[in-house]
């Protein structure tokens, strides 16, 4: 196969876990006989310092052109820390989604045997746990109507049906594609958004009669995901929801720096880790690169390259089992690995299958 694929590495760490993610997917590309080409193009605080725009017209031409985008994180303290600024990068990100009509976000939430020990929760809890996040992405209080003032502010949480009824579908076939269970996560108890939430995924749920459905109120899921994470399979929400919930299932695994994502919809996917710019570790070669090159499996995986994803989530495992794991991860006394270290590593291992 041939692969265009758009290149964002963004701020802070971006860029760093971004060239691991690449030669990843150029050792890959090799191994298998893939021709691959990559465009870099600006995003986020990257992208505002240099046009004033945190996801200029040319990065928007770039992504639709290619097969995917390879995304890595924006962010940036200057920004974060002046509430007055009228632009800032995560702007980028959500026009990004926006644009691209990027309205399913897929996280899948898994351990590593290895690392159990690393996660705050005890190992009886989260051993064997394997569920996918599915977030609504583009709808809700972070694209409603918004006011603000110095005496009131307001968010607008708002979803029409069909908005609704596609990320659903979405939630329903990745289910029937697993374990063949559902969890709709909502707030209807209070939210008028949530009860259209909850009727039209009742209304949905007979068309997957082999789909076993149930319904949970947000602060029970987010319980529930502490308690008893096994309980889940495929798990479905809106935006806020899901922007909370799956950063919390990071604490599943014992490091965001584990875990990737793809976000689908009727533009060129996105393959990108959860985590953020974390600015503070910029240029000490100490970022986690397994997200990164956990996402690009991720994409190879979606054009239905199994193969090739398989090979990159067995690199990744053993890499971890041998101890060649960046400092937030790495066992008392083990040896010292940077971000350069142990892309460099992984993609030895992919060369000498």
């Amino acid at each position: 196969m041939n692969f265009k694929i758009a290149v964002l590495a963004g701020d802070g760490i971006g860029p760093e876990i971004s060239a691991q993610g690449v030669d990843v997917i150029k050792a890959i590309a090799k191994k298998f006989g893939h021709e691959v080409s990559f465009q870099s193009a600006l995003c986020g605080a990257a992208a505002i310092d240099a046009v004033g725009d945190p996801f200029p017209d040319e990065t928007f031409k770039i992504c639709q052109e290619a097969d995917a985008v390879f995304f890595s994180a924006v962010g940036d303290p200057k920004f974060d820390n002046n509430p007055s600024a009228k632009v800032r990068p995560e702007q980028g990100l959500l026009a990004m989604r926006k644009k691209l009509g990027l309205f399913a976000n897929i996280r899948p939430v898994e351990t590593f045997k290895c690392l159990l020990h690393k996660s705050p929760l005890k190992d009886e809890l989260i051993e064997g746990a394997d569920f996918i996040c599915i977030r609504e992405l583009t709808g809700g209080m972070y694209f409603g109507e918004k006011y603000e003032s110095d005496e009131k502010a307001y968010d607008t949480n708002f979803y029409t049906r069909p908005e609704i009824e596609r990320i659903l579908k979405v939630a329903f076939e990745y289910a029937m594609k697993r374990r063949k269970h559902l969890t709709v996560v909502d707030k209807a108890n209070v939210l008028a958004s949530s009860r259209l939430w909850r009727k039209v995924a009742q209304e949905m749920a007979p068309q997957y009669p082999e789909v076993t459905t149930d319904y949970m109120y947000v602060d029970n899921a987010s319980m529930r995901m502490i308690a008893e994470p096994r309980f889940f399979d495929v798990m479905v929400t809106e935006n806020t929801f899901g922007d909370i919930l799956t950063d919390e299932g990071s604490c599943i695994s014992g490091s965001m720096g584990l875990l990737p994502s793809a976000s689908t919809g009727t533009g060129t996917p996105v393959f990108e880790p959860i985590h953020g710019s974390w600015p503070q570790a910029k240029g000490l070669n100490i970022a986690n690169p397994l997200a990164q090159i956990l996402s690009a499996a991720m994409l190879f995986e979606y054009f239905d390259c199994k193969a090739e994803g398989a090979l990159i989530r067995e690199a990744v495992n053993a890499s971890l089992d041998a101890n060649v794991r960046t400092p937030e991860i790495q066992v008392e006394g083990g040896e010292k690995y940077g971000t350069r270290e142990v892309g460099e590593w992984i993609v030895k291992y992919i060369e000498e299958k």
